[in-house]
């Protein structure tokens, strides 16, 4: 294990204990491969001291991020809605 890889991990440990997350919990949304929940999200701010909404706010934009990045060719085809101009 290189040493920024032990870095992240002892400070995964750490951060786990602190806010009663478990760790797998950290070590899944730190690898994407699990979504910040509300309870997460709770347990978050109240260790760093910001909302609720922060995180999910966070959680949020990596969604849209994902999605735009997935499916960008098709989201282009997508025409704008235009008012008539003659109602």
């Amino acid at each position: 294990m290189g040493r920024k890889r032990k870095k992240i991990f002892s400070s995964c440990l750490f951060f786990a204990k602190e806010p009663n997350i478990d760790q797998t919990r950290i070590f899944e949304i730190i690898n994407k491969k699990r979504s910040i929940t509300a309870d997460s999200a709770f347990r978050l701010s109240i260790f760093f001291g910001n909302t609720p909404q922060f995180w999910l706010g966070l959680q949020i934009v990596y969604y849209i991020e994902e999605e735009k990045t997935h499916k960008e060719d098709e989201l282009k085809k997508i025409r704008k809605f235009q008012v008539a101009q003659n109602l």
